[in-house]
């Protein structure tokens, strides 16, 4: 029986091996010109037919392939697949997989004796190669053992200073260039903290040699790299798969060259992807993983998918829905098999939550559940939004208002501070927006009429983005990350890591607010001497290390300025169809509000070395925004009328692991101030706020500032920061504490005029009560175990007040209640 089972497992082995057996071969690039001495290229060998058929589904051999050089006195080539230029000349390179072989016609060029390699196109990508200088390395923010680099190479002159003129130029021996500390220390030839970076011999340690016996030059008219390409840009790949990356860079002077061995390589989700120094991917698990692949200030980013099931039996949903459409074929690419549909309880509570921030009525309830009108779900969205073309349908267009300005009076950060002074600048702030959303402008309007506000902050609401915002870099850090989704407070110091923005960009888009001044009115108005937004006629950004003027740029974007006002350019541009970058902003906020997550998480750091999960399905939303001329409401009826936002929040086996795809919908913890109103509205006993009248909703208070126990305790945020993440979603000790035993629900139930005092008084039999209960706090009807369970607990219970009283308290410390699920 072994020999059998031997026999069996060996026969197993074969019949893989034959099937993993390659069927076609194609080397990229098909020919390589190497140019100069210590020029490199890497090659790949991948499954296909030719270039034209490589696809996200071709395999890679290059792993598997051998390669061998017709002639190592012109090129030499790795085991890895990657060439080396020798000398000048003409060779090729074979490579053979699988029984099948190709050849690679090499040119080799331009090589000299004494080679001058330049400080920036050379020593730079060296320098980051090995990690020097990396943010925790010399690029820290005093270096280490007093050498210090700046980040990324971002600023050549000051590296060059550092390693050839500081501490009078002892990290270089012009003389005996291999005897420089620049090379002896990451050689490990004397001691150095930051271990062995470099190694004797290899064509970086020569690099620096050349450049030393050369007089180590600081750079001189060398071409800038303006961009970096990466090859692949997406694969699909089964668990344990490999991928050797290609990367090309692109120079100001026309030229493209092959910098693989000098990029850097970080995985951005480990449980999916790691990759190797060298470039290599290989896929860890299941999901959608990205590798950030950088160089010299560059950024790009290689998708990589491993299917969670190969064998998907979604059948698909046939929806006309923009956001369907584009989910779907997310499932499909991932082997996805989303949740089923919620029901109309659930879908109720969540609609009614999810866009006006409060809870249905018993009412509201009762009509929707029996009715069976099959497009119920979409007309119950329209009617909270306000778009059904009939006032007596459109009821809630106040509330919708209400809630959608606490959102952005938390972003925009419109806050009394405590200071009765600053109340009627809040004041102003709070109803302009409030009256944007109750009458529905667009957003592009809305952000304009910020942007370029100027007047009294007493009177003019927008004004007060410039009394929250008094420097010109606050400004322009938060327009950049409400607007664009893009946080520039890295660049103020030093090159972003991971973006592409320095301190001249930085400063240049400050440069939009640096005529913009304030000034005390030197008549008294109603609230005495009001400041006042003005735009004065001079005053210029400039560079904090070189002291140079800059004028006015757009991120990522062209110098702008306008006669009367820079802002008004700055607007322009901001809010132009052409600006995608807006669009994908404020359409990524509304995806995480309603799904529970944004396409790009954090919703505010839309970089490019931060990939969109689903990035057609962001481009798809962003272009229906644009084309609906700004207008929010049709965004989010887009997104509530979906299928994927009526999917069930229980996971199921096959998609339990999917926390990005939103294959199952996504609970939320309710927010602090909707919370309070549904409690509020659940128990019948409303709170009363300081100096506001009784009824006045939380979700309707327009400051930070308000000492209320509960708001505080459940994370109402201080305004303190345009961040998202200011409002926690993170539960806490001491909110389930405050809800099991505090004073302020237990007398809320307990109020004399409030829901439970009347229920109990009124003359309903007790499965009639119970029923009133559970639709009041859950939205949904008991069911007869529910009902039979508390009449149960009813019947051992010799106060009828205290039963309903305790059974509220239980159903509103229930997940179901201070969950959106």
């Amino acid at each position: 029986m072994p020999r059998c089972l031997a026999c069996l497992f060996a026969f197993i082995a074969l019949s893989l091996s034959a099937a993993a057996e390659p069927t076609a071969l194609t080397i990229i690039p098909e020919s390589v010109e190497l140019k100069g001495n210590f020029a490199r290229a890497q090659v790949l060998a991948v499954e296909a037919q030719d270039a034209a058929a490589v696809n996200e589904k071709s395999a890679d051999l290059t792993g598997a392939a051998s390669f061998r050089s017709s002639d190592p006195a012109v090129v030499m080539v790795d085991s890895s697949g990657r060439l080396t230029a020798v000398g000048n000349g003409r060779a090729e390179v074979e490579v053979s997989v699988g029984g099948m072989a190709k050849r690679v016609p090499v040119a080799v060029t331009e090589m000299v004796d004494a080679p001058r390699p330049g400080f920036r196109e050379f020593i730079t990508p060296v320098l980051s190669s090995a990690g020097c200088n990396a943010g925790s390395c010399h690029a820290s923010q005093y270096g280490k053992g007093g050498f210090v680099l700046s980040v990324i190479g971002f600023d050549p002159d000051l590296d060059h200073r550092s390693i050839a003129r500081d501490r009078l130029g002892r990290r270089i021996n012009l003389v005996e260039p291999e005897q420089s500390l620049i090379l002896r220390k990451p050689t490990m030839q004397v001691s150095h903290g930051g271990g062995a970076r470099l190694k004797k011999g290899s064509v970086d340690y020569e690099i620096l040699v050349a450049w030393i016996k050369a007089g180590a030059a600081a750079s001189s008219n060398e071409a800038d790299v303006v961009g970096i390409e990466v090859f692949p840009r997406q694969r699909v790949l089964a668990v344990d798969a490999k991928q050797q990356l290609r990367v090309v860079a692109k120079y100001s002077d026309g030229r493209e060259r092959d910098v693989t061995a000098w990029a850097r390589y970080d995985s951005l989700d480990d449980a999916v992807v790691s990759v190797t120094p060298e470039g290599v991917v290989t896929t860890e698990g299941r999901g959608q993983g990205s590798v950030m692949v950088r160089f010299v200030g560059h950024a790009r980013i290689a998708l990589f998918v491993s299917p969670f099931n190969s064998t998907s039996p979604f059948a698909g949903w046939n929806s006309p829905n923009l956001v369907d459409q584009h989910a779907e074929r997310k499932f499909r690419e991932l082997g996805l098999v989303p949740s089923g549909e919620c029901d109309d309880t659930t879908f109720l509570r969540r609609a009614f939550l999810d866009a006006i921030g409060g809870v249905p009525s018993v009412e509201e309830t009762q009509a929707f559940l029996a009715s069976s009108d099959p497009e119920k779900r979409s007309k119950l969205v329209d009617r909270l939004l306000g778009l059904t073309g009939d006032p007596a349908q459109d009821l809630y267009n106040d509330r919708y208002a209400a809630y959608w300005t606490l959102k952005w009076s938390d972003l925009l950060r419109n806050s009394s501070d405590g200071q009765a002074v600053a109340e009627q600048r809040m004041w102003a702030m709070h109803n302009w927006i409030k009256e944007k959303f109750r009458t529905n402008r667009p957003f592009d309007e809305f952000v304009r009429e910020l942007i370029v506000a100027k007047g009294s902050v007493n009177s003019s609401g927008p004004a007060s983005f410039y009394e929250i915002n008094r420097s010109p870099n606050d400004l322009a850090e938060a327009s950049a990350q409400l607007f664009l989704g893009t946080r520039i407070q890295c660049a103020q110091c030093h090159h972003h890591p991971f973006e592409k923005y320095g301190q001249e960009d930085y400063f240049a888009f400050a440069g939009f607010f640096s005529r913009v001044g304030t000034k005390t009115s030197e008549e008294f108005g109603i609230f005495g001497r009001e400041l006042v937004v003005t735009v004065k006629s001079a005053g210029d950004a400039r560079h904090p290390k070189t002291g140079k003027t800059l004028a006015p740029k757009a991120l990522d974007g062209p110098l702008l300025d306008h006669p009367l006002d820079r802002r008004i350019a700055l607007a322009d541009w901001l809010t132009a169809k052409e600006n995608k970058a807006f669009a994908r902003s404020v359409v990524n906020r509304y995806v995480s509000y309603l799904l529970g997550r944004g396409l790009v998480e954090p919703v505010d750091d839309m970089r490019g070395t931060n990939p969109a999960s689903n990035p057609e399905l962001l481009d798809a939303l962003s272009e229906e925004f644009i084309a609906g001329g700004y207008n929010l409401k049709p965004l989010i009826r887009t997104i509530m009328t979906s299928k994927l936002y009526q999917r069930d929040s229980q996971p199921t086996p096959e998609n339990a692991a999917d926390s990005k795809f939103f294959s199952h919908y996504r609970v939320k913890r309710i927010a602090a101030e909707p919370l309070l109103d549904a409690i509020d509205h659940v128990t019948g006993s409303p709170t009363k706020f300081r100096n506001l009248p009784k009824g006045t909703r939380a979700i309707e208070l327009p400051d930070a500032e308000y000492p209320d126990y509960f708001l505080n305790t459940f994370a109402k945020p201080k305004r303190a920061s345009v961040c998202e993440c200011e409002r926690t979603p993170d539960e806490s000790l001491g909110q389930a504490l405050h809800t099991l035993n505090g004073d302020i629900l237990a007398n809320k139930i307990a109020d004399g005029g409030g829901f439970i005092s009347k229920l109990v008084k009124e003359k309903k039999s007790d499965e009639e009560a119970i029923g009133e209960v559970y639709l009041r706090a859950l939205a949904r009807p008991a069911t007869n175990s529910e009902i039979a369970s508390a009449k149960e607990l009813l019947a051992g219970t010799p106060n009828r007040t205290e039963f309903y009283q305790d059974l509220l308290w239980a159903l509103i410390n229930s997940k179901q209640f201070l969950f959106v699920h």
